[in-house]
């Protein structure tokens, strides 16, 4: 169907013709190409990755085509086996390894999967370090290691545990505090990994676990994205059991987004919004970063608790970017992504979960009371697709001089703040769309705003 290369690894679906979809060939290319990267960067050193995998069915499959791999290009392994993004990532802090793998293609369909790679600082890796990779996966002139130099299996072991541990130690994760509040929390983990990590998370903190879909298997119960026309049976499950929230995790655990005792969606975008506002509110004002493309809220909520909010161009590697410039103390991604540097710069789930809990149980308010008193935005999200004669650079540039007399950002596509409303224009890297990205006060507004931006590309275009 098809293979996307990418600077943060390689994603397609599997089987079908070598080059056009993630085929054992592929796999063993772009994998030999990390090793070869990472070993550039410790000349002389015997190399040690972390390889992990959430539970999607061409998970084995893949793992072991990576590990061969690995082996073969004379570095060490350290399998992690089942492990969310967020513990694969700690797992190479821990263990001070030289790189890791993460085997995951997120909340793409069970058909899909992905090599995501990490570097010594359990990041993903550069842009400069990405097109390298891409470079030598494409040199077919590689001499791999003779029998004495090959890598060995250092270590095959669970690391989830720890990651929990690590957790509920972290600074603002009050365990007794949420103990005290015997929440009742449904789960729905997709039948990925995150059934496993997540109710285990919610059982150490005290929590009565509904679980739905926590089942490892790889067999998607529905579409793995975390957005409310997917989340039906969680929604109506939290309300039958008269729940307190409940929690929702994609395959890898990365993302998170929460259902209000109601049964209706707390808000993707929320999640981090309701959780830097309980770090600033709890350690003083500072820094917070989020991409373009999400809510204005968490610039509000940073800026009424006295600290400072940047916006990073979209993808996790500009966001950690812009948060370590800026001395961020919590920032991330519009789509559920907490990233909070006590712990490591990543999204993870775990520690959004454990800090919103530790936030929700110094409360006596309802999910539904507690998003009321957040600041109030609506999105549309939509896209043109365009000819591939359009120059979509040149379309965008035409945007950004129509509205230079408004606050413009174009670090990523073309941003443009009004008053009371936003729209982000972006293109996409794989294929002639551009994607309008708007948010204001109302849906009928977003909309609007929306049907505004797609009119004027279309004339500007001659769509």
């Amino acid at each position: 169907m098809t293979l996307i290369k990418s600077i943060s690894g390689i994603r397609g679906t599997i089987g079908g013709p070598q080059g056009e979809n993630l085929t054992p060939i592929d796999v063993v290319k772009f994998t030999t190409a990390y090793t070869r990267l990472i070993a550039e960067r410790n000349p002389g050193k015997r190399i040690r990755i972390v390889v992990g995998r959430d539970a999607r069915l061409s998970g084995e499959l893949v793992r072991n085509l990576v590990v061969g791999t690995l082996l073969a290009s004379g570095a060490d392994v350290i399998d992690v086996g089942l492990c969310t993004t967020p513990g694969t990532e700690m797992a190479v802090i821990t263990k001070q390894a030289d790189g890791g793998i993460i085997i995951t293609a997120s909340h793409n369909p069970r058909q899909w999967n992905a090599l995501k790679l990490l570097n010594s600082a359990g990041e993903f890796l550069s842009d400069k370090e990405g097109k390298r990779v891409l470079e030598m996966a494409e040199e077919i002139a590689y001499n791999y290691p003779a029998i004495d130099h090959i890598g060995k299996m250092e270590e095959s072991s669970d690391f989830n545990e720890e990651h929990i541990r690590q957790v509920l130690t972290l600074k603002g994760v009050d365990v007794e505090a949420v103990k005290a509040r015997k929440f009742r929390v449904v789960v729905d983990a997709v039948n990925s990994v995150g059934g496993v990590v997540i109710p285990a998370l919610l059982r150490e903190l005290g929590c009565e676990v509904v679980e739905l879909n926590c089942d490892p298997t790889g067999e998607f119960a529905h579409n793995p994205e975390p957005l409310a026309e997917n989340l039906t049976e969680i929604c109506a499950a939290v309300v039958k059991e008269k729940a307190d929230l409940g929690v929702v995790v994609d395959p890898d655990v990365d993302r998170l987004a929460f259902i209000m005792e109601n049964g209706v969606m707390f808000g993707e975008e929320y999640t981090l919004v309701a959780v830097s506002k309980y770090i600033l509110s709890q350690f003083g004002a500072g820094a917070t970063v989020s991409n373009l493309s999400s809510s204005r809220a968490l610039r509000d909520v940073t800026e009424a608790l006295g600290g400072s909010y940047t916006a990073a161009a979209v993808g996790e590697v500009n966001v950690t970017t812009k948060m370590k410039e800026v001395g961020a103390v919590i920032g991330g991604e519009g789509n559920g992504g907490v990233i909070y540097p006590e712990l490591h710069y990543g999204r993870d789930a775990l520690v959004g979960v454990a800090l919103f809990l530790t936030y929700f149980a110094g409360l006596n308010k309802t999910m539904t009371e507690l998003r009321a008193e957040l600041p109030a935005y609506f999105a549309s999200k939509n896209k043109i697709e365009l000819t591939p004669a359009i120059d979509v650079d040149k379309v965008l540039v035409e945007m950004k001089e129509r509205y230079s007399s408004e606050n413009v950002t174009d670090i990523d596509g073309v941003k443009i703040d009004f008053k009371e409303n936003w729209v982000h224009l972006r293109k996409s890297n794989t294929e002639p769309i551009i994607r309008i990205y708007t948010e204001a006060k109302s849906q009928a507004e977003a909309d609007q705003l929306a049907e505004r931006f797609i009119a004027e590309l279309r004339a500007i275009c001659n769509l």
